[in-house]
């Protein structure tokens, strides 16, 4: 059985599903942050390990939400805005699923024309003015 990949906005909303996480986006999303200050940043607020911080950011970095750049020894964190912008459409999309559709109305005007061609050609037709039909 074959399944469709997973969008990778669904991929960035299951990472932030950890509050350890969510933290750490808010952080990177203040500007760039070493590794070292995301721990401390972390760990002033929850009692989190330096090991565990880092897979929070292994899983940040493999959903597409942040990228790390080497600086030395240090790791150089970075909220991806891309990923965000997509996590925004996703979001959109929920409140206003028609957004994405240049012109919304243009279906309707075709249903609303449809009806009315139809109304006409009903009242023009002999069964509706009356007329007999023949068998």
């Amino acid at each position: 059985m074959s399944t469709s990949p997973v969008p990778r906005a669904e991929v960035a909303l299951d990472a932030l599903g950890d509050p350890v996480r969510r933290l750490l986006v808010r952080l990177v999303a203040a500007g760039e942050r070493p590794a070292g200050e995301l721990v401390r940043g972390v760990q002033a607020v929850r009692r989190v390990s330096q090991p565990a911080v880092s897979q929070h950011l292994g899983v940040l970095r493999d959903a597409g939400l942040v990228t790390v750049r080497a600086e030395g020894t240090r790791r150089i964190y970075a909220l991806d805005l891309d990923a965000v912008a997509g996590v925004h459409a996703w979001l959109d999309d929920l409140v206003d699923p028609l957004a994405t559709i240049d012109q919304p109305l243009d279906a309707l005007a075709t249903e609303v024309a449809r009806g009315r061609s139809a109304r006409r050609r009903a009242s023009s037709s002999p069964t509706a003015t009356g007329g007999t039909m023949s068998a």
